[in-house]
């Protein structure tokens, strides 16, 4: 199972990695990761590779192969069209960061939905953000969309509430758990 993790710098994507390679390792899989995180305290993209089967030889998603692709960000999404392909799961989280050429009123925010689309009928969008920010606590997105993925995921929800548990300090825990809970409840289905 081949699984990108995509956005920009500071919405946690590198710990839902983490999380993610956790759950599945526990769930007795061997597990690979890889990350590019370049100018990300800048707000610049983000990106990181989780792999897990019975036995992983790379880290490396390669292209045309990626089984879930989870977007923080809605045009980051774009950026990996290369590693699409026909039956490819797209969730997409609805947060826009809009580029220079849009904030100067020169461009407007594209929809890349239609070109998604062209690669693959399983594209989701999902009101991630949007539920952190209602639940309280929008640096939670990232356990937020973790519990949307987990719907497409083998390991029991239980396995994921422990490994969170384990993972994050008590005094985020509770909340991070809520926030998983919902987006579970987000449909990607």
């Amino acid at each position: 199972m081949n699984v990108l993790m995509t956005g920009v710098g500071g919405q946690g994507i590198i710990l839902a990695s983490d999380v993610l390679s956790e759950v599945m390792m526990r769930h007795g899989c061997d597990v690979k990761k890889s990350e590019i995180h370049g100018m990300a305290q800048r707000g610049g993209s983000v990106m990181s590779h989780v792999r897990f089967s019975d036995h992983v030889f790379s880290p490396l998603i390669p292209y045309g192969s990626c089984d879930i692709l989870l977007s923080f960000e809605e045009l980051e999404t774009a950026r990996y069209m290369p590693y699409l392909n026909g039956s490819t799961r797209i969730i997409i989280n609805r947060f826009r960061l809009s580029p220079p050429t849009v904030i100067a009123g020169k461009e407007t925010y594209p929809d890349i939905t239609p070109l998604l689309r062209e690669k693959t009928n399983n594209v989701h969008l999902v009101d991630g953000s949007a539920l952190a920010m209602e639940l309280g606590n929008p640096r939670g997105v990232n356990v937020v969309l973790l519990g949307t993925l987990s719907t497409l995921l083998e390991p029991a929800e239980t396995l994921w509430i422990e490994t969170i548990s384990d993972m994050l300090p008590a005094k985020i825990r509770a909340a991070n758990i809520e926030g998983f809970k919902r987006g579970a409840q987000l449909n990607v289905q």
